[in-house]
């Protein structure tokens, strides 16, 4: 695991606390944070005695999504480095997916605490917890259209899962960024809290404390209840997401947004 991007612990009781813990850069998402956060799904999900996960980020922020270094690769690669995002390479995702998606897959409960900013992939990773404690303060959005590019890290499962479909096609269209107050209001998130990190760790001890087989057939129960094709939908999403990337406007919007300009849209 890449140890600078992200830390695994694991408590008596049987809680694994993930945290993100690149924070001088708010967390932002690069090649090492994707690959040690998939491979902290995996060291959690062959841990037999874990009962619940706790998933934050350090310092300032819970995580900025994509950093500027791979969105710079992007506009002048043409998208060149993200590969070919059709091979399902862990089960319904892809390796990109996975680092949001595999939370859900997890079979023990995941509890996100978000402080700060979670936007884009950012936002898309705290979706797949089961639960998220937000900060009032905290700035969530589906920021991907600023980028020329559509949720493609399990978002629009999630996304369809969780708010009205108006509210996700806003969101999604606009990228327009909400408090934690209005997160919870909307759906995004589960509760507010001035202490986020405080209270997830305080209901993952609770989880912990309950019968491992019962909490596991209710992830299992609630995960089967989901109306979301999400085996479609995810191929839909890196489908859509492969046809953006590299394209003169996607080049375009990043170009403008990191010049901080109008983009000029073919």
């Amino acid at each position: 695991m890449d140890e600078e991007r992200v830390r695994v612990r694991m408590d008596t009781q049987g809680v694994a606390e993930v945290a993100l813990v690149r924070s001088d850069k708010m967390n932002a998402l690069d090649p090492a944070m994707f690959r040690a956060l998939t491979a902290a799904i995996g060291q959690v999900r062959a841990d037999s005695g874990v009962r619940a996960v706790v998933l934050h980020g350090e310092g300032r922020a819970f995580c900025a999504g994509l950093d500027k270094e791979s969105l710079q690769g992007i506009a002048a690669e043409g998208g060149a480095g993200v590969g070919d995002l059709l091979p399902r390479t862990h089960g319904l995702a892809n390796a990109w997916q996975q680092v949001a998606w595999g939370w859900r897959e997890l079979p023990v409960p995941v509890i996100a605490a978000v402080h700060g900013v979670a936007f884009g992939g950012g936002l898309q990773i705290a979706l797949g917890a089961d639960v998220r404690c937000v900060h009032p303060d905290a700035k969530l959005s589906v920021m991907e259209v600023k980028w020329g590019l559509v949720p493609d890290m399990a978002g629009c499962v999630f996304l369809t899962e969780l708010v009205r479909a108006d509210v996700a096609r806003e969101l999604t269209f606009t990228g327009r960024v909400v408090s934690g107050t209005e997160a919870v209001a909307l759906g995004l998130a589960t509760r507010v809290s001035e202490d986020p990190l405080g209270d997830a760790r305080a209901m993952a001890r609770q989880i912990a404390g309950s019968s491992p087989d019962a909490i596991r057939a209710a992830k299992r129960l609630l995960n089967g209840a989901s109306p979301v094709d999400a085996a479609r939908v995810l191929l839909a999403e890196a489908s859509e997401q492969q046809r953006l990337i590299g394209s003169a406007n996607q080049r375009e919007a990043v170009r403008a947004a990191l010049e901080k300009r109008p983009p000029v849209f073919r």
